[in-house]
């Protein structure tokens, strides 16, 4: 009996360890998890952002971006979309998505195009890379590569350090890309070199790189090539950060210090 017993135990574990192995290894595999980190602070005027959501929809639409997709190893990634503003202000509007053909491509620009535009205060770029930390974290998916694509018109003034999340997010082995909006002309809270700001003190990870948009004109071509790049895991023509070039390194804390200064003054 006591024998019957053991051989029983020992089919029943071994039953339950074969049982488990495909629940440890159930998450998806992807070539590519990214996160679209959108700024949606008043500085981003409502011409502003329907031109962001404009080229973040045309992006996915893009032949190129699904061909790229399907040049993957695994012909597959998992993108979620969020829009971030101050410290508070982070909200999934697309959860993690897994897209693999035109037609789950084309869900996700629609999804996208058809979203109510709004604005919230402030300008915490460090809030959204660590927030896109989370999102990365709990994807469900398992990425070969793992991208934050921040795009937004200034910098960081609320919240930790923009360099310290930044340095976290690369230490975990994720790349932060940056899209720095520089469409009006230097004003209120704004900074000139905004370009420089974001190759300083925003992106970071091996490959990482930022697609500046200086004329409105380029807003739209700007977002489905830096997209394309990063789906395709490629580096951006040199023309494209040229400008930026030979300049000081970037104050990190320059958004801070405007801050302070409009509520000393």
């Amino acid at each position: 009996m006591v024998r019957q017993g053991l051989a029983r135990l020992a089919t029943g574990l071994a039953l339950a360890f074969t049982l488990w192995i495909p629940a440890a290894r159930a998450e998806t595999e992807v070539d590519l998890a990214l996160v679209v980190a959108v700024d949606i602070s008043f500085s981003m005027d409502p011409e502003e952002q329907s031109l962001q959501r404009e080229g973040f929809a045309q992006a996915f639409r893009s032949r190129l971006v699904q061909d790229a997709i399907r040049g993957g190893l695994l012909g597959k990634i998992a993108v979620t979309y969020m829009e971030w503003a101050g410290v508070t202000d982070q909200k999934v509007i697309i959860p993690w998505t897994i897209v693999d053909d035109p037609e789950s491509l084309m869900a996700l620009a629609d999804r996208i195009a058809a979203t109510p535009l709004s604005r919230a205060q402030r300008t915490s770029i460090s809030s959204a890379i660590d927030f896109s930390v989370k999102l990365l974290d709990q994807s469900g998916v398992e990425a070969t590569r793992r991208v934050i694509d921040v795009s937004g018109d200034g910098p960081n003034n609320q919240g930790r350090a923009v360099e310290q999340a930044r340095d976290d997010a690369v230490a975990k082995g994720i790349i932060v890309n940056g899209l720095p909006i520089m469409l009006r002309k230097p004003g209120y809270l704004d900074i000139s070199d905004l370009d420089t700001y974001y190759k300083d003190c925003v992106i970071g990870g091996q490959g990482s790189f930022m697609v500046p948009v200086r004329e409105r004109d380029q807003f739209v071509n700007a977002i489905k090539t830096k997209i394309l790049l990063e789906v395709a895991n490629l580096m951006p023509a040199p023309h494209l950060i040229e400008p930026i070039q030979n300049t000081p390194r970037a104050n990190c804390y320059t958004g801070e210090m405007q801050w302070r200064e409009r509520w000393n003054n």
